[in-house]
């Protein structure tokens, strides 16, 4: 007789549990990048579709590894989890090359609201209402004195 989903055993169901949480978390990150565009009302890709993608792709990675065995799978998981801790890593160094201010179009201006928002000024320059960058991080409700 056959097993459903080809669980006969706990530790079967335990990896079948692991590759569905993989692609919850891998199918979360077009929910973020979506959600983020529609506040933008611009095509946006915010860090945490990074992360999520990073999450997503290890975990699919060792559900390949280890349950399914599959070098078809194994091969198109790892070349998309290095691609993904390549861009976590540019966007780090150009954070960190920026004073640690997020680089334009990733989270902090996808997913933030505009009052918060980082604005394109340098941040010795004065953005459009007359703040430094800095000052136009703080919303608008905190006292700046």
């Amino acid at each position: 007789m056959s097993s459903w989903f080809g669980v006969d055993n706990w530790v079967d169901g335990c990896w079948l549990g692991v590759g569905f949480l993989g692609q919850l978390l891998f199918t979360s990150r077009f929910l973020v990048q979506w959600l983020a565009s529609e506040r933008r009302r611009d095509s946006v890709v915010p860090n945490a579709f990074w992360w999520f993608s990073l999450a997503g792709g290890l975990t699919l990675l060792s559900y390949a590894v280890f349950r399914l065995k599959d070098p078809v799978i194994i091969v198109g998981q790892g070349a998309g989890v290095f691609i993904y801790t390549r861009n976590l890593y540019l966007i780090s160094r150009a954070r960190q090359e920026s004073g640690g201010e997020p680089p334009r179009g990733t989270a902090a201006e996808g997913i933030l609201p505009p009052e918060v928002r980082a604005h394109p000024a340098s941040s010795s320059s004065p953005a459009p209402n007359g703040l430094t960058r800095a000052e136009a991080l703080v919303p608008a409700a905190v006292d700046r004195d």
